[in-house]
């Protein structure tokens, strides 16, 4: 430690998770969000502090997300958080969907409000009054708005952070159109933006897909989602959310325009979303037992370098080595930290920096210096790699290229693993009880998929369709649907669902 009088050194305490991922999957999870320093538990029930951890890792989605909207013409501005009963109930199919969860305002001060204001669940009844105030001919169509805000949904059923909370971040996208083909185009285009976020920079592999009749969003025409699953548990996880809302919308508000022709028309509306949701699928799907495991591409600290000092090693020199990498790496674009705290041993920097999920760390070492080289570890598969600090950037760069691929390609595997075809009710039920996502043919009746759920209630909690993919497999001449016997018109997966 060089001299002088010596620091306490932390040894390696109480550092781990007390639950294993595959033996107590929910603890697990509760653990890692607050140890690996993503989230800090609030003081009211389903509500949580966002900490700079996983701040970081949705403006990265943010940055991406907007510039990709920003192409497609579309712009950001803000509407109200509040929302009057009057208007939020103008829809009844949407706020029957959304009634349950809704927060309301009720007193100001002391005194009682004379009518009771809502907070937005979802802002279309919030922003639709405005639409039919601004859209009134084909030269103002069309109108493409988005805002980043939050949102409130009061959920009493088992709050999980990220994944079900009463408060949540997300961006939300409201367009009009002159004709239902653009408002089709729109859809996908976005879902594909969704897909992106999930695959390119979450590392984890998603189903595009349509919603049923049932789980479709509350009002709309038709709603598309990209769908992750958690082999863990066995649930399906909705990802993210490109509405269709046809002119239904249109209709209530009167949302109308006059075309080139002179003729009145409705508008065709769309609106999609994706929130915070997508941190916790990523937490859940790489996150393993010594905690996060965070892909590169979102990671705010990409590399982390530890000075691994020797009793009689030149200190100083391995702590100018380590900040020199560092220095380097960070002009080259790399998310790059030092630790270079003396009062924890590495070993315990280790194991905190694991705990956080950094893709690679970095140690130099006595022998490093001496060779002119640094030890590279991988927290995503621990393997260990020395390399020349001559070309450090370039193989760095190669590593964590490799670390998002790696992460994408096993997260992959193993969600191919958890999927089963199926024919058959008996089939069916098995591969629920394995945990499976299933993927079977379907006669996309309604009262069948209401009966698969009442059939399939249980401790676990009822399975339900998940989505039909885009990319349907050949379905053969007489197929009979899994649950009723009835002609099969379409491949669906199901499932239970978070």
């Amino acid at each position: 430690m060089g001299g002088g009088k010596k620091k306490e050194v932390k040894k390696e305490t109480g550092l781990g998770l007390s639950f294993k991922k595959d033996a107590n999957f929910g603890e697990w999870y509760s653990e890692v969000v607050v140890r690996g320093e993503m989230i800090e538990y609030y003081d009211i029930s389903g509500c949580y502090i966002l900490r700079p951890w996983s701040m970081g890792i949705w403006e990265v989605m943010q940055v991406f997300f907007d510039a990709e909207i920003k192409k497609m013409k579309i712009k950001n501005c803000y509407f109200p958080l509040f929302v009057s009963s009057s208007v939020l109930e103008k829809e009844k199919d949407h706020i029957e969907g959304f009634a349950p969860e809704v927060a309301w305002v009720t007193k100001s001060g002391k005194s009682d409000l004379e009518i009771p204001i809502a907070i937005r669940p979802t802002s279309e009844t919030v922003m639709y009054p405005y639409f039919s105030k601004w859209i009134r001919g084909h030269r103002d169509l069309p109108l493409k708005l988005n805002q980043w805000c939050n949102v409130v949904r009061w959920e009493f059923s088992n709050p999980t952070p990220f994944i079900r909370s009463r408060e949540f971040l997300w961006q939300e996208g409201h367009t009009a159109f002159a004709t239902k083909e653009e408002a089709d185009e729109e859809v996908l285009q976005v879902l594909e933006l969704y897909r992106r976020i999930y695959e390119e920079f979450l590392a984890i592999p998603v189903i595009k897909g349509k919603k049923s009749e049932m789980e479709k969003f509350a009002g709309g025409l038709y709603t598309t989602s990209v769908e992750a699953f958690i082999p863990n548990t066995g649930r399906g996880v909705q990802g993210a959310t490109s509405h269709c809302l046809g002119q239904n919308f249109a209709k209530m508000f009167e949302i109308n325009f006059e075309n080139e022709k002179g003729e009145k028309g409705m508008v065709w509306q769309n609106s999609w979303a994706y929130s915070t949701r997508t941190i916790g699928v990523m937490v859940m799907v790489h996150g393993d037992d010594k905690g996060l495991v965070l892909p590169p591409k979102v990671a705010s600290v990409q590399v982390v370098v530890v000075p691994v000092p020797f009793k009689t090693a030149d200190t100083q020199g391995i702590l100018d080595a380590c900040a020199a990498t560092v220095e380097t790496l960070l002009e080259a674009g790399v998310h790059a930290e030092g630790d270079l705290r003396d009062n924890y041993s590495p070993g315990w920097k280790y194991s905190h920096w694991e705990m956080k999920g950094v893709p690679l760390r970095i140690e130099i070492g006595p022998k490093d210096l001496e060779k002119n080289q640094v030890r590279c570890v991988r927290r995503d598969n621990g393997s260990k790699q020395d390399i020349t600090r001559d070309n450090l950037v370039e193989q760095v760069k190669v590593l964590l290229d490799n670390i998002q691929q790696s992460l994408f390609d096993a997260a992959k595997v193993k969600r191919d693993a958890s999927v089963q075809v199926v024919k058959t009710w008996d089939e069916f039920k098995d591969a629920l009880a394995q945990k499976k996502m299933i993927l079977a043919p379907w006669c996309d009746e309604e009262e069948v998929e209401k009966d698969v759920k009442e059939r399939t209630r249980g401790e676990m909690g009822a399975a339900k369709s998940l989505c039909s993919p885009l990319e349907q497999p050949e379905l053969p001449e007489g197929t009979k649907c899994f649950a009723s016997g009835k002609p099969a018109k379409k491949w669906t997966y199901w499932g239970r669902s978070y």
